[in-house]
């Protein structure tokens, strides 16, 4: 059996003895093993980060961006393989890999603009012959911890750019589905990368451990859960870190009666079911404003999830694949259950999902749910599955409450064709990332991407300019040459203009 090892400065190392299985979410079979890393292997990792930051760190910006515009070429040149190691892993469908690896390559552009973002600020005569400018200086040694939903996307949204801003990298990828980020990174090598500089580093908990402890590394990049995330930003602060962790999401979107409800079933049948709801950003609760909307929202979403396809990650027809491993589905089995307990309806069942010959895989149908409230466990909770929940409320108010409430505030979107109301939308709700009449509202890569309450720990977005932030430490620099025919006296009193 194939064995997933650790990609440390330049090598991939495969000895040891502490192993994880990896399944094929389709088959329910295990494909690899994977190698679970320790302190010392930590230790390893960013001792050889340590050893290339100071030569990269002198490295010009121009000839880091150049190794990630050759890094570019080779993501897109190898992407059928790219996306194959995603669907074996995952269980993502060709298509929505495809879309996950675009995403993230968008990342590796922006962060080709390293000599722009990077050159500071300058203002000359502040004061008589006074120049003051500020430089953005790298950190160090910094790491990330990234989850399984996004295997490839999500670590490019930190190493890319912590990379050209100078520092070097220490990567804690998903034990789930691991081959390909250690697979783009070794592509990363190809593009001429020197060792060292990026480091990966599989494992569980005993590895992240060691990464928010370890003395020699400057920041950490993290993406999963909420619980984790305020366990890795109060671990990594008390160690005296900068942190940045993105946390969980309950993500509503507002019906108003005046909707295009065509385009409404479309767009929740993607934002709910696609990638099998194992996204931060899924679509999993609509708020339908008034009786009359919410039964025509109901009867066009049970047509429409008639024709819904999943099945296995290689067949490009179907709409979504499998869940990641048989206890997320007993998860999200459980809160399917546990809405009917409590009062809900359930109108489409997607329990017993087999698709044929893929019996024993992990799937979970589309599920569709009525006449959910606040108060059910299902609702509080992240589901992280193809499960969309439908909440009937009377009025505009009334649903906003209901997620200006919830304690997560990832994303959010409204479907209406009243502008006046998706204004009042946009500036009131307390939420990250807001959607008018789209069912996704991840930011492009030159903007950031972060939540609002129990959705972020830091103060900082990921990627985008608040990325080159987060990846760097400002110096201010102020410059006096006095003429050598002037001399001053000393001052006791604040330095004025």
């Amino acid at each position: 059996m194939d064995k997933i090892g650790h990609f440390i400065n330049g090598q991939i190392i495969t000895e040891g003895d502490r192993t994880q299985p990896v399944y094929n979410p389709s088959t329910g079979q295990i494909s690899k093993e994977v190698l679970l890393g320790n302190a010392k292997t930590i230790d390893e990792a960013v001792a050889a980060a340590k050893a290339a930051f100071p030569a990269w760190r002198k490295t010009p910006p121009l000839k880091r961006a150049r190794i990630m515009f050759k890094f570019k070429e080779l993501l897109e040149q190898h992407a059928d393989e790219i996306c194959r190691l995603i669907g074996e892993e995952h269980g993502k469908i060709v298509h929505d890999a495809a879309g996950e690896l675009q995403r993230g390559i968008e990342n590796v552009e922006y962060a080709c603009g390293a000599p722009e973002l990077l050159k500071g600020e300058h203002s000359r005569n502040v004061g008589p012959d006074i120049d003051s400018w500020s430089e953005f200086h790298p950190l160090g040694v910094v790491a990330g911890i990234t989850p399984f939903n996004f295997p490839v996307m999500v670590p490019l949204w930190m190493y890319p750019m912590a990379i050209v801003c100078g520092n070097t990298f220490v990567l804690k990828p998903s034990e789930r589905d691991p081959s390909s980020t250690l697979y783009v990174a070794q592509l990363l090598k190809e593009a001429g990368l020197p060792d060292g500089v990026l480091n990966v580093v599989m494992g569980g908990k005993e590895t992240v451990d060691a990464i928010l402890e370890h003395k020699d590394i400057e920041a950490v990049s993290f993406v999963g859960s909420t619980p984790i995330a305020e366990y890795i930003y109060k671990t990594a602060a008390a160690n005296g870190k900068r942190c940045q962790a993105l946390g969980g999401a309950k993500n509503h979107a507002i019906v108003m009666p005046d909707a295009d409800l065509d385009n409404v079933v479309n767009s929740l049948l993607g934002a709910a079911f696609g990638s099998s709801g194992e996204r931060c950003m899924a679509l999993s609760v609509a708020v339908a404003v008034g009786d009359e909307i919410a039964d025509k929202l109901i009867a066009a979403l049970q047509k429409a999830m008639g024709n819904l396809k999943f099945g296995v990650h290689s067949d490009k027809n179907n709409d979504f694949g499998p869940v990641i491993t048989a206890e997320h589905k007993a998860k999200i089995l459980g809160h399917i259950k546990s809405a009917q307990e409590q009062g809900a309806k359930i109108l489409v069942d997607g329990s017993d999902a087999a698709p044929a010959g893929y019996e024993n895989g992990f799937f979970v149908g589309a599920t569709l749910i009525d006449n959910v409230n606040k108060d059910m466990s299902s609702y509080k909770a992240e589901i992280f599955g193809p499960v969309l929940q439908v909440i009937r409320v009377k009025t505009m108010e009334e649903a906003m409450q209901l997620i200006n409430d919830h304690e997560y505030g990832n994303g959010t979107c409204i479907y209406t064709r009243d502008g006046e109301a998706a204004r009042y939308f946009a500036d009131n709700i307390k939420v990250g990332m807001v959607g008018i009449n789209i069912p996704l509202p991840v930011p492009v890569a030159y903007q950031s991407f972060g939540g609002w309450k129990r959705s972020l720990f830091g103060d900082l977005f990921m990627y985008g300019p608040d990325g080159v932030r987060f990846f760097t430490r400002r110096k201010t620099i102020t410059q006096r040459w006095p003429s050598s025919s002037v001399r001053e006296g000393a001052q006791f009193s604040m330095p004025t203009l």
